[in-house]
């Protein structure tokens, strides 16, 4: 079952070519995402809308590591996972929280298919900007299930299929723990439920301005 039209819509929505919002322009740093989700065998458009994310506290540590040594981590954001474990109803789940660690229930994760620098004018360009868009896509037979959590992460391996789990479960947030040895959530995100079929294509878009 494919559930369509359930999640509330931001005003201003744009299609995948997107521009920038107002809000990209004057207020930093800050994240929106977009989901498009496509029959393999028909194109017909089974689902399609943005809203905003939220950044983790944790994604600060990781641009502070960043900052502190370019090589430590030996990467920046470089993963996407995909869940079904947001808490609250099923397709009004409570709100996303900065102090996530990591996702509730992950289905899945994959390394991202492009990144892309973009203009102020939503522009993608050959040069670094402060607007960096971040795309994933799952094809036919990833990823399948009742989604409703999503997140951007800097992850240990590049293997998507081994997982360091931070052991903290929200609300836990133990600032004393030494997260270098866990993939770390930068960016998360709930939703009303989307069922993903076996024969849909999923193609996942984080915009993050800094």
């Amino acid at each position: 079952m494919i559930f369509r039209d359930k999640v509330g819509q931001p005003k201003d929505q744009v299609a995948m070519g997107f521009h920038l919002f107002h809000e990209d322009a004057v207020k930093k740093p800050h994240g929106r995402f977009i989901l498009h989700m496509v029959d393999s065998d028909t194109g017909e458009v089974l689902a399609h809308w943005e809203q905003p994310q939220i950044i983790t506290l944790d994604c600060g540590i990781q641009m502070a590591r960043l900052a502190k040594d370019s090589t430590e981590p030996n990467h920046g954001i470089n993963m996407l996972a995909v869940g079904t474990g947001a808490t609250g109803a099923l397709l009004s789940p409570d709100a996303p929280d900065e102090k996530q660690r990591k996702l509730n229930a992950e289905l899945a994760r994959k390394p991202f298919s492009a990144t892309t620098f973009r203009s102020a004018s939503g522009v993608a360009v050959g040069y670094p900007t402060n607007v960096v868009d971040f795309t994933t896509s799952f094809g036919n037979g990833e990823a399948v299930g009742p989604l409703n959590e999503m997140g951007v992460m800097n992850t240990v391996s590049d293997n998507p299929l081994i997982k360091n789990i931070n052991p903290n479960n929200y609300p836990t947030r133990d600032v004393t723990l030494d997260i270098t040895s866990y993939d770390v959530l930068c960016n998360y995100l709930t939703f009303g439920v989307v069922t993903k079929p076996a024969n849909a294509v999923l193609t996942l878009t984080w915009r993050l301005t800094f």
